[in-house]
């Protein structure tokens, strides 16, 4: 890679991937914290499920522009750098690469704001210096590998399928994707992949939200969902799967367009330049 396409690549994603990762959590977060609120184990008072739904959203204000940059900072990168035998296992290692970069970012993001959904009198520093006081750092990133264990099958499910609706329909006319053309492409592949992986979602949500002294925070997803399932039964694992796709496939058409969109004037103002 010529050392001029490196650094419009590094600008690019962390340009393009911050808009959409700040446009997506801000628009679409009222969801994700019904979301939450469903897969929690306790039963829930249905009273105050719609109740504070921005409840935490000030994490997402911090965290969500910088995880999504480094999502893309490694997508990109890889799939500029790594070329296997089939795009579809190219677009699956820039995923997962990309996911092991950005989650460095969102779990800690993630771990306060899904206990602030829950407890919602709670302020997001007193959360996070709770978190450190009981935990130590390593409390802020409880759950990170059942993060990537959610995110790794959802990004090389997605982003596959998101480059492939792509490719298709750009042979079928002929001419390269519309942005909002791109973001139907993204809205459709994140809704199958968030339906398919919900169980790991879960998993993920009962991990980080266990008390410090509970057996599920040093537990992995396999486990939970084992136990969630022999304890819950079948349904129980897919808690919040209406909202999820609901939110992710919005959140797709939103997140793609606007990295689209974002990219689409990036390369516009480079070229003219």
């Amino acid at each position: 890679m010529k050392e001029i396409d490196f650094i419009q690549t590094i600008k690019h994603s962390l340009v393009a991937g911050s808009i959409a990762g700040c446009a997506v959590d801000l628009s679409l977060y009222p969801i994700d914290t019904i979301k939450t609120r469903l897969q929690e184990k306790k039963n829930l008072n249905r009273r105050l499920l719609f109740s504070s739904l921005y409840s935490g959203v000030g994490s997402v204000l911090i965290g969500s522009g910088p995880g999504s940059a480094l999502f893309f900072l490694g997508y990109n990168l890889t799939k500029q750098t790594v070329h296997l035998s089939s795009q579809w296992q190219t677009h699956m290692i820039a995923a997962i690469l990309g996911e092991i970069c950005a989650c460095l970012v969102r779990v800690p993001v993630e771990v306060v704001k899904q206990r602030a959904q829950v407890n919602r009198n709670s302020r997001l520093l007193t959360i996070a210096q709770s978190c450190l006081r009981d935990e130590g750092l390593f409390g802020l990133y409880r759950g990170y590998f059942a993060t990537l264990s959610r995110e790794i099958p959802f990004s090389i499910i997605q982003f596959p399928l998101w480059e492939f609706f792509k490719e298709s329909w750009r042979k079928q006319q002929n001419q390269d994707l519309s942005p909002w053309q791109g973001a139907l492409c993204g809205s459709l592949a994140g809704g199958i992949a968030a339906s398919i992986t919900t169980p790991f979602d879960v998993a993920k949500t009962r991990i980080m939200l266990a008390h410090h002294s509970h057996t599920d925070a040093a537990s992995h997803s396999l486990k939970i969902m084992k136990n969630i399932f022999q304890q819950e039964g079948f349904s129980a694992l897919y808690s919040g799967v209406l909202p999820r796709t609901m939110w992710i496939s919005i959140g797709g058409f939103v997140y793609f367009g606007a990295f689209e969109l974002a990219t689409s004037l990036f390369f516009s103002q480079n070229s003219q330049i």
